[in-house]
Order: C-alpha cells, then sequence, then structure tokens
C-alpha cells in the first residue's frame, strides 16, 4: 500500500479477514484495546482516548482495532463492545473495527446478530465479529449477565449457539426451523448480502479445534496465556478445514507490548498493568495504579505477588523501539502468527498512544492522509 493509498475493500471474505503487512513488520499489526481506567481518570476520558487510538491506528497504518468485553472490572470501560464500536466507527474512515471478543453465552443470538448488522450498516465492509465462549467476568457476574446460575451451560452449547448466529447473520434458517421466519435487523433481508466475518477468539484448544473444523480466523490471546499459545495454533493449523471464508488458516495473537523513548519508563508503564492484574486475580480489582503507586505497592510484595508480577512482566514486550520490535519480531517468528493485535495497558492513555507511535515508527508504518 503506498502512503497515499487505502486499505483494501472488503470485496471478497479473504481480504475481510487478511491483512496487510506494511513497512517493515513480518505480518499486519492490530490493537487491542480494553479502554483502561486508571486512578484519578474516568470512563469518559478513557473512552476519549479510544476515539484518539482509533483514529492513531488508521494514520498510522494499523490493520484493525477491537475492543473487548468485560464486566464488573473497575479498571476497563468496555463492557459493551457494540456500543463503543459504534462509536469509532464515527469517528473513523477506513480501519477495520471489531469485538475481540463478545462473549456469546451472554447474550442471545439474535441480540448480537442486530447489534453488529446495525455496525455493518454504519460502516460497511470494515466490521469484525469476535466471539468467545467464556464469561469475561467472574462467576457471580456471568449469572447477573445470563440471569443462571448453570454457566457451563453457555460453554457447553457454544457450537449450538455459533450456529445460531451464523444463521441469524446469513438469513439461511431451513423452512421448517422454528426462526425461518425471524430476521435479524438490519441485515440481508434488507440487502444486501455482506456481513462481518466471525473470529472465534480463545486461550485454550477448545476454540482452536472448532475454528479449524468451521474454517474461521482464530485470534488467540497471547497476552495471558503464553503457554498454550503455539499449542492451540498448532490445533487450529492441524484442524483446519477450506471454507466459503478462509482458504487456509489465518491466526492472529493478542500480545501486551509497550514502547517508550527509554526503556526504565517503559517498565515503569507496564508495571502498572501488572499490578492491577494482581490485584484482580487476588480478588481485589480496581483502577489501573499509577506508576508511582504501583512502585510503591512493588516494594511491598510478598514473594507469591514479586513472582506472579515477574511473570506477568515476562510476558510483555517492553522497552525502547527497537527493543518491542525486536521482541514483536521474535514472537512472530515463533508462533508464525499471521497477525499481531498489540493491547498497550498501562495507567495513562498518554503513554499507550505514544507507545503505538513508537511502534509505528519503529516499523516504517507510513503516515496516512
Amino acid at each position: 500500500m503506498s502512503e497515499t493509498g487505502t486499505q483494501a475493500d472488503a470485496g471478497t471474505a479473504d481480504d475481510a479477514v487478511r491483512g496487510e503487512a506494511l513497512g517493515t513488520a513480518p505480518v499486519p499489526l492490530s490493537v487491542l484495546d480494553l479502554v483502561t481506567v486508571g486512578s484519578g481518570s474516568t470512563a469518559s476520558r478513557a473512552l476519549a482516548t479510544s476515539v484518539e487510538l482509533s483514529r492513531l491506528a488508521e494514520r498510522r497504518g494499523y490493520h484493525r482495532h477491537w475492543v473487548a468485553e468485560h464486566h464488573s472490572m473497575p479498571g476497563v470501560a468496555s463492557s459493551s463492545p457494540a456500543v463503543i464500536l459504534a462509536h469509532l466507527a464515527a469517528h473513523t474512515r477506513r480501519i477495520r473495527l471489531g469485538s475481540g471478543g463478545v462473549m456469546l453465552p451472554n447474550h442471545a443470538p439474535l441480540v448480537i446478530a442486530e447489534q453488529f448488522g446495525t455496525l455493518e450498516a454504519l460502516a460497511p465492509g470494515r466490521i469484525d465479529l469476535g466471539l468467545g465462549r467464556a464469561p469475561g467476568t467472574d462467576g457471580a457476574t456471568a449469572a447477573a449477565l445470563r440471569r443462571t446460575d448453570t454457566l457451563n451451560e453457555g460453554a457447553d452449547n457454544f457450537p449450538e449457539q455459533l450456529s445460531e448466529l451464523t444463521r441469524f447473520l446469513d438469513d439461511d434458517f431451513p423452512d421448517a426451523h422454528p426462526y425461518a421466519r425471524i430476521h435479524a435487523v438490519p441485515g440481508p433481508v434488507q440487502g444486501p448480502k455482506g456481513r462481518p466475518p466471525v473470529w472465534l477468539l480463545g486461550s485454550s484448544g477448545f476454540s482452536a479445534r472448532l475454528a479449524g473444523l468451521l474454517g474461521l480466523p482464530f485470534a488467540f490471546a497471547h497476552h495471558f496465556s503464553a503457554r498454550n499459545t503455539i499449542p492451540a495454533l498448532d490445533l487450529y493449523r492441524q484442524s483446519f478445514r477450506p471454507s466459503a471464508v478462509l482458504d487456509a488458516p489465518y491466526a492472529l495473537i493478542g500480545v501486551a507490548a509497550l514502547a517508550a523513548e527509554d526503556g526504565t519508563e517503559a517498565r515503569r508503564q507496564v508495571l502498572t498493568g501488572a499490578v492491577s492484574m494482581l490485584r484482580l486475580r487476588t480478588g481485589r480489582p480496581g483502577l489501573i495504579p499509577t506508576p508511582e503507586e504501583a512502585e510503591a505497592v512493588e516494594r511491598g510484595f510478598a514473594p507469591a505477588e514479586r513472582e506472579f508480577v515477574a511473570g506477568w512482566l515476562g510476558n510483555v514486550v517492553h522497552g525502547t523501539p527497537d527493543e518491542v520490535r525486536t521482541g514483536l519480531d521474535e514472537l512472530q517468528k515463533r508462533t508464525g502468527a499471521d497477525e499481531l493485535m498489540i493491547t498497550a495497558n498501562a495507567h495513562g492513555g498518554e503513554a499507550r498512544l505514544r507507545s503505538y507511535e513508537l511502534i509505528a515508527d519503529a516499523y516504517g508504518l507510513p503516515r496516512l492522509s
């Protein structure tokens, strides 16, 4: 793509899935946005930062910008991906926007089909529907969302829910089906026939195998399940069957990465996310701490806490722009990922935005008009 060009139109199924590597990047680079809320900030500020990030990502040649569904977590403001994506669509022109992901068991398939049909009507040809089968929260919150205590039921029925959702998106229930006369609108019944491509997301082998068997693109959560990355990607590729969507496997991985002009500053910034995750994992969720707060907490770590944070930071590619580029290149080579989706978890929006700019510069990504 030239610096004055635009990203490829989603004229075919493959175009809607596969990205284009720009600059010296080995594969397309994308953005995973958790809409983090830092100590002393607000959800309004976090959402405004997401708009800034989507514009930056579009301007600097990132392929897509996804937001993730999380609930009852004070440190994130992304409980409603469809609402956020509609807002981002209104402030961008080219970049693909999507869910990374919507947690299918939390919702009726018809509701998701209508939400993403609406998004597709608002931003034709640039919406992705990424689906997960986890609740995106703790068990009690999941029960409140689903109005049931049988939480395993939703995950166990994921393939059936996915099939129902796909039929609503395609408007193709068999004539004898109870839902044959129900239409997801906006949708194909109103024309045209295009709809968002469906991705399966996962952090283990279940969705990897299912995505392969169905011939769908697959996104793996390397940023919090690194030890499972290569086994899951291998399983996806081994299970893959060509489909109308893809003739060959296409897998992206979510990777935590943050660049700063100075390596020490980069470590200070990613420590805030590590401390936030430690608090979440130990039942004390809160806003993302400032670097100063995180360093104060670190000084008082118990051995088990220090071990957890060290392990977490070991999975975050951070440092100077050159160090981050090297780390991302090595990760892509090791995993064979077809796309890297970068999430930069830090306290402040300024540090996150600067990181994406520095990474784009490190790879020589074009500045698009």
